[in-house]
């Protein structure tokens, strides 16, 4: 990828699915379905290594896969932090949805612990993020205490699935996801959506966006305040310019943000 700074206009989707695909990671299987694996990205040297899990978005569809996050990866490996990018079976894959994806993140980050001795992997300081959807995952990951993190990093975070049915959010996807509207599936969305989940008792800093018109920063600024109300230790950062997909690109002026945040924390 080029090394210059992209000017902050907002990304589009196109443009971050054009971009030529990064060298995948190492591709390693935590379950039995084709889509349930991750690929390793190792910094140089022996280690051990400080680890983020990184979970993509794409609204938990399946034709966004982990390949366009695959970039933000290697950007974390030449920064010194090991990543370990989940797949995970997503709409329109045998299984995807409640609860199915939910047990693949589950799966995946868990089996971290498998593979940590063999791939040098610092177990004491593991990091998590997730862009977009994966923002929503990943504070779900923090909340069932499956691994000890340091922090969470949410991208552009869908963080309350009531709010994104009720502002139809990409054709309204959160009700395919969870099979339902609030009313029809309530449980589903307490057990879902992070700011019903508060607190999370792990340290969140978010990031999103100022032009973010994917997922509305607002909904951010929403769940950052029940966060803190609820005695999480959880800020908002809101890199100047940036839209959607900025966060996930390690051309822009917004990684360097990114990274700068998962180096703190670990």
């Amino acid at each position: 990828m080029p090394g210059t700074l992209l000017r902050p206009q907002a990304l589009t989707a196109q443009s971050i699915l054009e971009i030529p695909a990064a060298p995948p990671g190492v591709h390693l299987a935590y379950g039995s379905d084709e889509f349930q694996f991750g690929e390793l990205y190792l910094p140089e040297g022996r280690g051990p290594h400080p680890v983020a899990i990184v979970i993509h978005g794409g609204y938990w569809r399946a034709r966004y896969d982990l390949r366009h996050i695959g970039h933000f990866c290697v950007a974390l490996a030449k920064a010194g932090i090991a990543a370990w990018s989940l797949e995970y079976r997503r709409l329109g894959n045998a299984g995807g949805g409640f609860p199915g994806t939910f047990d693949d993140i589950q799966a995946g980050a868990g089996h971290l612990e498998k593979i940590a001795k063999e791939q040098s992997l610092d177990m004491r300081r593991v990091v998590a993020t997730g862009h977009s959807a994966g923002g929503q995952l990943v504070l779900w990951l923090a909340k069932q205490n499956i691994i000890s993190l340091r922090g969470v990093v949410p991208l552009a975070p869908v963080a309350d699935l009531r709010k994104a049915w009720e502002w139809k959010l990409s054709g309204n996807v959160v009700a395919d996801f969870l099979g339902g509207s609030p009313a029809e599936v309530p449980e589903r969305y307490r057990a879902a959506s992070p700011i019903e989940m508060v607190p999370l008792r792990v340290r969140q800093r978010v990031i999103h966006g100022d032009r973010d018109e994917v997922a509305p920063m607002s909904m951010s600024r929403g769940y950052v305040a029940a966060a803190r109300q609820s005695g999480d230790d959880c800020t908002l950062t809101a890199p100047d310019g940036a839209g959607h997909f900025e966060l996930i690109d390690p051309r822009t002026a917004a990684w360097g943000q990114v990274r700068d945040t998962m180096e703190k924390l670990l």
